[in-house]
């Protein structure tokens, strides 16, 4: 699916993509996505930041709560805290204007790649839906509820870091070895992303880290799930 507002990039993208064989549905407003997503599913979503009736992170935001379909944001804002706030959101790439169209396919190809089949392999021998101290973690449909039944939204590097303590509660798990255990197939990380993506986990668990906490700092060791978790 296409969501962009400006016919002539719309047209000309759809065009290109189609000759390289895919199948595009494009549209120019955020209600005619939602309405798209009602009648069919899609492999991939490449999402313009500004819509007219929508602004982009927002719409982001909404889709990741319910869909893990991968998500290429477009947008002429490429300043790095846009980025970055679009990848904290659940973006899967991000791609600044103007692009090379050559560029998206590719990028179209390795989002693809990384994430065909994701929803199978995370919850496969795992609790689809697991429970801890109040909380609800959905992993088929990628929700955390807290509880008194918010939802929190997570990147794509927290919810992979949180099914990896879930299915290891009550075990020390080194930095080295949540990082094997969580990165997304290709990356490349260091022991930093690791502290930085619990840091994050921690603040949306309401979770100091302290004696008392969810997620605890072995000192020499790594990080401990400190709770019993619940199918």
């Amino acid at each position: 699916m296409l969501v962009e507002d400006d016919v002539e990039i719309r047209t000309l993208l759809e065009g290109y993509l189609g000759g390289y064989g895919m199948e595009v549905t494009a549209v120019g407003t955020a209600q005619a996505m939602r309405a798209a997503l009602k009648t069919r599913s899609f492999d991939v979503m490449l999402l313009d930041l500004m819509l007219p009736d929508g602004q982009g992170l927002n719409i982001c935001r909404e889709i990741r709560g319910s869909s893990v379909i991968p998500i290429i944001m477009l947008t002429a804002q490429g300043d790095p805290v846009s980025r970055v706030i679009g990848l904290e959101l659940g973006a899967d790439d991000y791609l600044g204007k103007p692009f090379e169209p050559r560029e998206l396919v590719a990028r179209i190809h390795a989002v693809m790649r990384r994430t065909r089949g994701t929803p199978v392999q995370e919850i496969k021998g795992s609790m689809p839906v697991a429970r801890f101290q109040g909380w609800t973690f959905d992993r088929v449909k990628r929700r955390l509820t807290s509880p008194d039944e918010v939802m929190v939204d997570l990147s794509s590097a927290e919810f992979r870091l949180l099914s990896v303590l879930v299915d290891h509660a009550g075990q020390v798990l080194s930095r080295d070895r949540l990082l094997e255990m969580s990165k997304s197939p290709g990356a490349t990380l260091s022991d930093r992303s690791v502290d930085l993506t619990v840091s994050r986990l921690r603040h949306k668990l309401r979770d100091a880290g302290q004696a008392g906490g969810l997620i605890r700092t072995m000192r020499g060791e790594g990080y401990l799930f400190a709770t019993q978790v619940q199918a």
